[in-house]
């Protein structure tokens, strides 16, 4: 077979790692679904060090019991076993995994949905897979049947896109939001190049507030703060949903402004489909 009729395969890897990770996943195979699933619930929240990387979130310390013996543990989570905690309180709970006898080995999930099957790797070689497809019908059928093509694809990022119920879900829940007093208390800094090999500096305010309830929380606060750089002590209003502060901003207008920029973002998606497969059409078949 000629160099060319094998690149031509290059799908079959794809396909095939999604199919091998679907069957796992009916054959209850995949780590998650072999996994010890508990509830762990916060009881010590730590304070990120000023100047640190924001990348591990707010270091906390989970208590949970192992099933198979009725030991609890309490061990230390900052971001390097699941998704880093980006707002927490003593009493918190969150969804944990663990290979069984091997509780150390933990892992935090934020959220459980699509978790506990192990279906992530499988969609993501779908995607993958779906991608290729694309740009190589602008090759194999031309820029016509690529550009219909391309606009199949967006329409289903649109469809399973989720950025318009969260604005939603957000929105109800920041209708109602309670406003209480708040401190910035540390400063994270990350650093990037870019393509042209200068350096970006991030910041990422640590602010510190108390609910009407009583829960002391600690969190990042990644926008909705001028000169984040220059926020070490400033005193600011935090608002946040009641009955889930991890919901919260310092700027309710820049909290709406974020929101219409998901939904923005969404429905140009779904123009740009619209108009990638009107125009493909259009060419495909003048009148």
């Amino acid at each position: 077979m000629k160099l060319r009729g094998i690149l031509e395969l290059w799908w079959a890897v794809p396909a095939g790692l999604a199919l091998i990770g679907y069957l796992c996943s009916l054959a209850g195979l995949t780590r998650p679904q072999r996994a010890v699933w508990v509830t762990a619930r916060v009881v010590d929240v730590h304070l990120p060090a000023h100047g640190d990387s924001k990348g591990p979130g707010i270091p906390v310390t989970v208590a949970f019991h192992d099933p198979a013996d009725g030991r609890e543990y309490r061990l230390r989570h900052a971001g390097k076993r699941g998704l880093p905690v980006e707002a927490a309180w003593v009493g918190q709970t969150f969804p944990v995994r663990f290979p069984r006898g091997r509780p150390e080995r933990f892992r935090l999930v934020q959220e459980l949905a699509g978790e506990t099957r192990g279906l992530g790797g499988p969609n993501c070689m779908v995607f993958l897979l779906l991608v290729g497809l694309v740009v190589q019908s602008f090759f194999k059928w031309g820029w016509q049947t690529g550009l219909i093509c391309l606009g199949g694809l967006l329409f289903l990022i649109v469809a399973i896109s989720r950025d318009i119920q969260y604005a939603r879900n957000r929105a109800a829940l920041m209708e109602h939001a309670e406003a209480v007093p708040g401190r910035v208390v540390a400063v994270t800094k990350d650093v990037y190049t870019d393509g042209e090999g200068d350096d970006i500096v991030n910041h990422a305010p640590v602010v510190v507030f108390t609910t009407r309830d009583g829960r002391r929380v600690t969190a990042l606060c990644r926008d909705g703060i001028p000169q984040p750089g220059q926020s070490l002590g400033r005193v600011l209003t935090i608002h946040y949903a009641p009955g889930k502060p991890s919901v919260f901003t310092p700027d309710l207008d820049h909290d709406r402004r974020d929101r219409a920029a998901s939904i923005r973002f969404v429905v140009g998606l779904l123009l740009a489909g619209t108009a990638a497969i009107g125009t493909g059409l259009y060419y495909l078949h003048p009148s």
